[in-house]
């Protein structure tokens, strides 16, 4: 008996101290992949131009900006899934019930097919309110903005992706930083539409407040509420 209840004691003290290593090679793919999908992006449809060129450019300079704006899109709703899908509670018993050839998705998969609907979704609506309010020119100064916008902070996310990923991280102490940096971000974002010197948004300044209100403010609630509640 007291042999067995030894062997049990080193076994619950391997157990504990035994740490399994998690594979995160898929992140540095989807990393590598990205950065790749911005190189053709930066030498193909900007004929070779480089990151402070792309920034720095004007609009009337520019060239292929809709697919450059395809391209950044994907690339940010990709490193955000990313970024935020080891994050999320729970996936849907609904969603992981939907199974193909035995397969169901993961958080990450849940996460990345939420970004997709929720951006289509959210592209659609604004394009729908800038017809509705007379500015559907000002929707290509907005999606060449937008553009810059979110190629900036897809690079950041890279860097945060790397940085959670492969350091050890207190999930509770750096969310304070992660929400304050995110709050940050949104609030930059607002001021950058507002103020971009293309007058991207329609001319009147309560159709200014109804899309912040309703395009910004609003979905983010929602994706909220999808993923973390």
């Amino acid at each position: 008996m007291g042999i067995y209840s030894y062997n049990i004691s080193i076994f619950a003290k391997s157990l504990l101290l035994t740490r399994i290593v998690q594979q995160n090679d898929w992140v540095v793919f989807i990393i590598v992949g990205c950065i790749l999908l911005y190189v053709f992006m930066l030498i193909y449809l900007h004929r070779d131009s480089t990151v402070r060129v792309f920034l720095m450019q004007k609009f009337a300079d520019s060239s292929n900006n809709y697919l450059s704006w395809l391209i950044v899109s994907a690339v940010f709703a990709v490193l955000l899934a990313v970024f935020i899908s080891q994050s999320i509670p729970v996936v849907p018993k609904e969603i992981t019930d939907v199974q193909l050839f035995g397969y169901e998705l993961n958080k990450f998969g849940f996460t990345m097919l939420s970004l997709v609907v929720f951006y289509s979704l959210k592209s659609g609506l604004s394009y729908l309110f800038f017809a509705g309010t007379g500015s559907l020119k000002r929707w290509r100064l907005f999606q060449f903005a937008a553009s810059k916008f979110y190629f900036v902070f897809s690079l950041v996310l890279m860097f945060l992706c790397v940085y959670q990923y492969y350091f050890e991280v207190d999930g509770l102490l750096v969310f304070d930083f992660y929400f304050i940096g995110f709050v940050a971000i949104f609030l930059f974002k607002i001021f950058f539409y507002l103020l971009s010197p293309n007058d991207i948004l329609p001319e009147k300044w309560y159709y200014k407040l109804l899309y912040l209100c309703t395009l910004q403010l609003a979905p983010l609630m929602v994706i909220w509420t999808v993923l973390f509640i």
